[in-house]
């Protein structure tokens, strides 16, 4: 699953499975853009890069802008001239009561989750259909509206990801003729900065841990392993697919 030469775009890479998942496709030789709303943060993460041998740059920008988008495309652009991967990893959640929650946390969840994803997809395809080839790989849920998987005061975030993944199997049937592929990875619990609540509630962890056949938490890295296959030739007759990565929740 060698990279070499390719150039990949990770969004929300700042920290967490982003961070992780941009180390690793550079480590599989990618130069990579390292993008988030904090551009010191994402600097930290191509130092790192950097001091393993591989090659990275910093980038802000917040995904639920269409200018910062735009900018961010035409800056790889200026110093790369493609793009090969895009990752759309950037997201939030914000745990509310469904009827405590306001239009606005509403609208902040799916600008982020979704609409971010859209508008990062759109301004990279653009530049991936000049060149007939390219990789989008969309970072789902569990939580995306499958059968038994439903939670409690995350209305808005389960509402994102279930839109992302019909988003990513409508957008693969449209890009296959441009040699484009779209899938979506479906995480369960990762260990990641977005489920610190968790680890620090114990009773929440060990309900959540009993729904795990592993009985463990999933590591940011194992997420990325994926995430280097969607992104390689290896993968190269998937598309539209949703892959779960979760520990057999959904088994059950």
């Amino acid at each position: 699953m060698d990279l070499t030469g390719k150039i990949a775009i990770i969004t929300g890479a700042r920290r967490g499975m982003g961070k992780s998942h941009a180390v690793t496709l550079a480590k599989s030789g990618a130069k990579v853009v390292v993008s988030d709303i904090s551009e010191e943060d994402c600097q930290k993460v191509v130092d790192e890069i950097k001091q393993n041998g591989g090659e990275a740059m910093a980038v802000k920008c917040d995904v639920s802008k269409k200018s910062e988008v735009e900018e961010m495309v035409k800056r790889v652009i200026e110093n790369w001239r493609k793009i090969d991967i895009l990752v759309n990893n950037a997201g939030i959640a914000q745990p509310l009561p469904f009827l405590e929650m306001k239009e606005e946390d509403w609208d902040r969840t799916l600008n982020i989750n979704l609409k971010g994803s859209f508008l990062c997809s759109q301004a990279v395809v653009r530049e991936m259909i000049k060149q007939k080839s390219g990789v989008i790989i969309n970072i789902a849920s569990v939580e995306m509206g499958q059968i038994g998987v439903g939670a409690t005061n995350v209305v808005h975030y389960c509402a994102s990801k279930g839109g992302l993944v019909a988003m990513t199997e409508a957008l693969a049937v449209e890009l296959a003729p441009y040699n484009i592929r779209v899938n979506a990875i479906a995480p369960g619990l990762i260990e990641t900065p977005m489920t610190d609540m968790v680890k620090n509630n114990p009773e929440m962890e060990k309900a959540l841990l009993a729904r795990v056949p592993m009985g463990r938490v999933g590591k940011p890295e194992e997420v990325s392993n994926l995430v280097l296959f969607l992104a390689s030739d290896a993968s190269s007759y998937m598309t539209g697919s949703t892959v779960v990565i979760d520990g057999g929740w959904l088994a059950q």
